[in-house]
């Protein structure tokens, strides 16, 4: 275990202590901004260290899948009574749309592959600021822009596990690829 790796731990341990805190709290919002930065870090760390790995890569989408699970149930219940129903659709479809792309993946390249792509960090990006952005009138059309990044993001990353011949973690956009 290097340190990127365990600034990636930082998010699983953060995301796990969040389930235990109230959402909106003062103490939410501290394990929340400390797990997001782990984010940002763990990335920055292991370029700059040369530590990159593939299981780094990996422990970090896991990271990732933990964090939003954890969003999702904690902030969930609150945007569900602020949105209206036809959003929530909406992104029903864009969640299948990455739940194809995790598919194609694991069919493709029999391994489970979830890419950083730019458009990838930038829909992470907005949906990490969403719950600052909850409590704001602003809210529904942020959520609109995120969704819409979200399903852009998510049709990219498809596309290239489609096109791909092999695996290759480090593809950013659509025009690395062969």
């Amino acid at each position: 275990m290097n340190i990127p790796c365990l600034i990636t731990s930082i998010r699983i341990v953060g995301s796990f202590l969040m389930l235990f805190t109230m959402p909106f709290s003062s103490a939410f919002y501290i394990i929340y901004t400390l797990s997001g930065v782990s984010d940002v870090l763990d990335g920055y760390v292991a370029r700059k260290t040369n530590q990159s790995s593939e299981f780094g890569a990996k422990l970090d989408s896991i990271a990732d899948i933990f964090f939003y699970m954890v969003m999702v149930f904690k902030i969930f219940p609150v945007l569900l009574i602020k949105l209206p129903f036809g959003f929530w659709c909406a992104v029903l479809m864009v969640v299948i749309l990455r739940i194809c792309a995790y598919i194609v993946a694991v069919v493709k390249f029999r391994c489970f592959a979830s890419l950083h792509t730019y458009l990838n960090k930038l829909t992470g990006f907005a949906s990490f600021t969403l719950p600052y952005v909850a409590p704001f009138k602003a809210l529904f059309g942020f959520c609109i822009v995120t969704c819409i990044f979200s399903a852009i993001a998510w049709s990219e990353e498809l596309i290239i596990h489609i096109k791909s011949k092999e695996y290759n973690p480090n593809v950013k956009t659509l025009l690395n690829i062969a």
